[in-house]
């Protein structure tokens, strides 16, 4: 999870009470975050020089806290900080407000239909007579490049441009062009670039370089322009010297460029609502409408409210308790009234544009027990579930095999292509195996439709224990079927191996008799469909002529037999061994 770092001082100043570490952890706990750790900003410095420590009494403490990974409005000091008043009861939930300002006076940015070709969305908005000092800049930049690493995927999805909006002039046009075509002088850099030759400039810079790979193979970059051509941004990788924001920037242009248009949204909702508290006309944003080729046009940022109908029964037998939902809520920055449906026994949730975690019941029922306290929750026994059946069976047939002298094993349910077919001399139909697309690894290529790669691996491992070795496994396999959804259906098996001075093919056999009549099923003659019966089999992978199919009321279940010689050659097993392999789910049916 992310960790956010603040100082002590400040946010203690902003909470309006000092707190010892202790009393601090404890309303971080209370609250669903975590003090990790208490440091210095010296100190962070020396560690990351590797530096000896030393101490000085005038260092600034830093506390850092870990936040929920989808909670893009703790990212800050800022954002922390309202949380934690509303929480205690110190603040009432803010209520942002878009301004109101006719289309003919609002900002706009023109799209450029080439921008579908390589980051298709934008979304902006301005946030009017802000007031920065030191820590309310630094604030602002350190919660751009934590909203980067977080929902924005290192600029992937989404890339933050903010830009002095009185060194500027709208309309804006936002745009995709040939490198060649864009020049422009880069933040912190005194002379101008073409944006190719900046691509090759910042492949030695250390922060920048790891962004290059998004848009330096296109055939063309995204560009901001105002109507002066002078270039605001060259997204994801770097905003325009011209319109850089300082300590004296009054009123702050914020673009957000995105391949994905939600995830801009909730960037730029985060971005306005958490400093928007620094306006002259507090939470108040200016909108900007932004207009596309095909005439149609949106108008940014959305700061409704978001309603969601919950069931009090669902949030109180969630948690195990009666409890003032509303109340909690509240502290938990959520609206909740009483719904007017017929049956009056939900809430409607009114969800603020700062809590975008916020999609389902399950999510409102979460806070709530956060709220009330996750240490004051009643402890209760959960009422009996009934099992599933195939699990049941699956249990008792470990049981069983346990008890006749095998030891479990668990493999991977993914293996290679050529353990799963060609170790095993068999040939595959194109019609069973589930291939795993774009593979990491040579090791996992497809789904295994046999436990039996995973079992010879096993005993090829550890050919040097003392023998015999018996090993079994029941675990699913995969196979194609175009009747499900998916494509695919999971089947469970059961496997067991001996391995020894002789096949132990006997073993084997004396184990699939007791299998069959721990399921209560006879062993009965060929072609007598009320039991099982052992019929020949020619299956590459055993030895001719000493295999068998198993019979099931008429079905194939599985097959046993001495492994074939050439197998274990394959799988570096110097021991004959005797292999057995059965559908359980035929079994359960």
């Amino acid at each position: 999870m992310p960790t956010v770092s603040v100082g002590r001082d400040r946010l203690f100043a902003a909470l309006g009470k000092n707190y010892t570490q202790e009393e601090f952890e404890e309303l971080c706990f209370d609250f669903g975050i975590e003090l990790d750790d208490v440091t210095t900003e010296k100190a962070i410095i020396r560690k990351e020089k590797h530096l000896e420590e030393e101490t000085e009494e005038d260092e600034e403490v830093i506390y850092k806290i870990e936040v929920p990974a989808n909670r893009y409005d703790l990212l800050c000091l800022e954002g922390l900080v309202q949380a934690l008043r509303i929480f205690i009861g110190i603040d009432e939930i803010p209520k942002y407000t878009v301004s109101n300002i006719p289309s003919e006076s609002m900002l706009k940015m023109h799209v450029k239909p080439e921008t579908s070709l390589i980051r298709p969305f934008i979304v902006c908005a301005v946030l009017r007579g802000i007031t920065f000092d030191e820590v309310r800049y630094n604030s602002f930049i350190d919660l751009q490049d934590r909203l980067h690493q977080n929902i924005c995927r290192r600029r992937t999805l989404v890339a933050i441009g903010t830009h002095d909006l009185d060194t500027i002039q709208a309309p804006f046009t936002y745009e995709a062009l040939p490198p060649y075509e864009i020049n422009f002088v880069p933040l912190k850099q005194v002379k101008s670039f073409r944006a190719d030759q900046l691509m090759e400039f910042y492949k030695s810079d250390l922060k920048l370089k790891k962004f290059l790979h998004i848009i330096e193979s296109s055939p063309v970059f995204p560009v901001i322009y105002d109507c002066n051509r002078t270039v605001l941004s060259l997204p994801p990788i770097i905003n325009g010297a011209h319109s850089a924001i300082s300590l004296k920037t009054k009123n702050v242009f914020i673009e957000c460029t995105a391949t994905d248009l939600t995830k801009a949204k909730i960037v730029l909702n985060t971005m306005v609502t958490m400093f928007s508290v620094y306006c002259e006309r507090k939470f108040h944003v200016e909108p900007v409408e932004v207009v596309y080729s095909d005439g149609k046009s949106s108008v940014y940022p959305d700061l409704s409210v978001f309603s969601l109908e919950v069931p009090l029964s669902y949030i109180t037998g969630s948690i195990g308790a009666s409890l003032e939902v509303s109340s909690l809520l509240n502290k938990m920055q959520l609206r909740a009234e009483k719904s007017v449906s017929r049956d009056g026994n939900s809430i409607v949730v009114s969800v603020p544009p700062t809590r975008s975690d916020v999609l389902h019941a399950c999510d409102v029922m979460e806070d709530v027990a956060i709220a009330y306290g996750f240490n004051k929750i009643p402890k209760t026994k959960p009422a009996s579930l009934k099992p599933i059946a195939l699990n049941q069976i699956s249990d008792l047939l470990r049981l069983e095999i346990a008890m006749n002298g095998f030891t479990e094993v668990l493999t991977w349910i993914l293996c290679s292509y050529k353990e799963n077919f060609s170790m095993l001399n068999r040939k595959d139909d194109k019609s069973t195996a589930v291939i795993i697309g774009n593979p990491r690894s040579s090791d996992f290529e497809i789904v295994r439709t046999s436990l039996m790669p995973g079992i010879l691996k096993t005993v090829g491992h550890n050919k040097d224990h003392p023998k015999p070795i018996k090993i079994f496994e029941v675990g699913d396999v995969a196979v194609l079927d175009e009747a499900k959804d998916v494509g695919a259906k999971n089947q469970r098996h059961l496997a067991a191996l001996y391995c020894g001075a002789n096949s132990g093919f006997e073993l084997i056999h004396c184990l699939v008799d007791r299998i069959m009549e721990v399921v209560g099923t006879p062993f009965v003659p060929i072609g007598d469909n009320s039991g099982y019966y052992i019929k020949r089999s020619d299956e590459p992978e055993f030895l001719l002529g000493r295999q068998a199919n198993i019979i099931f009321r008429g079905n194939h279940i599985g097959t046993f037999g001495i492994v074939n010689p050439e197998v274990l050659i394959i799988f570096d097993i110097p021991d004959p061994c005797s292999f057995v392999e059965l559908n359980i789910e035929s079994l359960w049916s």
